[in-house]
């Protein structure tokens, strides 16, 4: 460890330990308990950690798990369920079987789904023949050929990693890249299309992108908003968003970094070779098909988008399209992440913390929008530092539950599904710099462009981006987002 992080680390420590043993009463909050000043402190810890980045941000979920387990559950540490004389009442401990229970949440297993689907197209093919289907209207002139990009790329994300989207593209554009005059601009627009396109197409489905599903979960919560809102109305909403801010980031690109060249083709290597065999390409075909179906029907059906997702794990697995050695091809850290999240969430919530901090500030206050607004412009702050999925984490539960107790009065402005998925839409388009999104990082390692050319790119996409999302939440969210 470098002398930097080993300065954050101890100040994340001290200081988390200080929360731990100051007085109750010096954090501000009435009625403040034992149990809910562990959380707190465990709370900042992670905050810490996550945006210094002092371990990989799954290890420090991994953390936080293992944390609340030993201090704060009703199956902690016999000396942390104690009260020592004289001390605050000791509050109401976690279940250590809901704590556990994180590691299998729907919406991880939502995801995990979606990864299945990713390495089952992969092993027969499928993306690449997708891919030249989908780029042949595109034809060859420069300008559309950028659009192709875009619309290629935000469509794979939404229903893969966009990690693994920008990646996978930038083995297609690569070339174009190369042949492009050093003098030229044009390059520099394809590689930020990737980019770009990555990060906005994965706020179209819930599995686009975690930001998505994590304020997908608290908003059906049964025990909280219990909204029921299906997979397919995200989709009905948020994909015509995602095809105009497609169309939005293409003006801007293409006013920024004018093509010298008016042509540009794309060349697929062909071959006749299928390592996946005719039958399980078959399955991977008919059960990505059918998946996809069922997600968008699953108001239809009933069947929730979590439960459907068991369904290619199922079949991949018995059909041997997905083998032992496959499983090391799935974004574990991402799981993980959700589950460290998911834990903080259910210790702020059922120790009473949340409760506590929302009654002593009075958000019934300030003006509704104000809050809606600021929490967005909040996350993406944050999300242009730190991991989307990490701001999403910390900022979600707490939004939730100061969105219950407002009660009605978000309604004039969308309810409290503008709150929350505007805070997802808002992690989103955080993507100024090459550390804000994976895709940024692999576009930046292309070497083509610069960091601020970058960030000009980033902020002006990010500024329309917010500004049409909180209008379409406000405006038009409500229709497709009644709650259940």
């Amino acid at each position: 460890m470098d002398r930097k992080k080993l300065t954050y680390t101890i100040i994340s420590l001290l200081l988390a330990i200080f929360i731990w043993l100051m007085p109750s009463g010096w954090l501000g909050i009435e009625g403040l308990t034992v149990v809910e000043q562990r959380v707190t402190a465990v709370f900042v810890l992670a905050a810490l950690f996550w945006v210094f980045e002092i371990i990989p941000i799954w290890t420090t979920s991994v953390l936080v798990i293992a944390l609340l387990l030993l201090t704060v559950s009703d199956n902690a540490l016999w000396f942390m369920r104690d009260q020592a004389e004289g001390a605050p009442p000791l509050g109401t401990f976690i279940s250590y079987k809901a704590l556990m229970a994180t590691f299998a949440d729907p919406i991880i297993i939502l995801f995990l789904g979606g990864f299945f689907l990713a390495i089952g197209a992969k092993k027969c093919g499928l993306d690449k023949n997708l891919m030249r289907v989908l780029f042949k209207p595109f034809g060859t002139k420069s300008e559309v050929v950028l659009l192709g990009v875009m619309v290629v790329t935000a469509l794979f994300s939404m229903f893969m990693s966009n990690t693994a989207t920008a990646a996978m593209m930038f083995v297609i554009v690569a070339p174009l890249l190369v042949e492009r005059p050093e003098s030229g601009k044009g390059r520099i627009a394809l590689a930020l299309a990737v980019a770009v396109g990555a990060n906005i197409g994965g706020m179209g489905t819930p599995i686009g992108t975690p930001p998505n599903a994590i304020a997908l979960k608290y908003l059906n919560d049964p025990n909280g908003l219990n909204m029921g809102i299906g997979f397919g109305e995200w989709m009905m909403l948020m994909v015509p968003f995602v095809i105009v801010m497609i169309f939005v980031s293409w003006f801007i690109l293409l006013k920024l970094f004018r093509f010298n060249r008016r042509r540009l083709e794309i060349v697929f290597e062909s071959s006749d070779e299928n390592p996946a065999g005719k039958f399980k390409t078959a399955v991977v075909y008919i059960t990505f098909a059918g998946t996809v179906i069922l997600w968008m029907l699953d108001k239809a059906t009933g069947l929730d988008a979590s439960v459907v997702a068991m369904i290619p794990i199922a079949v991949f697995c018995v059909t041997g399209v997905v083998g032992k050695d496959d499983l090391r091809q799935i974004n574990w850290e991402v799981l993980w992440l959700f589950a460290g999240g998911f834990a903080l969430g259910l210790g702020a919530g059922d120790t009473g913390l949340l409760k506590h901090v929302i009654d002593s500030i009075p958000f019934s206050q300030w003006p509704p929008l104000v809050i809606i607004i600021g929490a967005g412009v909040l996350c993406y702050v944050m999300s242009t530092f730190m991991s989307n999925t990490a701001t999403a984490a910390l900022l979600v539960p707490v939004l939730a539950a100061i969105a219950a107790g407002l009660g009605d009065t978000l309604t004039p402005w969308g309810g409290v599904t503008t709150l929350l998925v505007g805070v997802a839409l808002s992690a989103s388009l955080a993507m100024a710099l090459p550390i804000s999104t994976p895709p940024n990082a692999i576009a930046y390692a292309s070497g083509v462009f610069t960091q601020k050319q970058m960030a000009t790119v980033g902020l002006l996409v990010a500024s329309v981006g917010m500004v049409l999302a909180y209008a379409m939440l406000i405006l038009v969210g409500g229709l497709f987002f009644k709650g259940a």
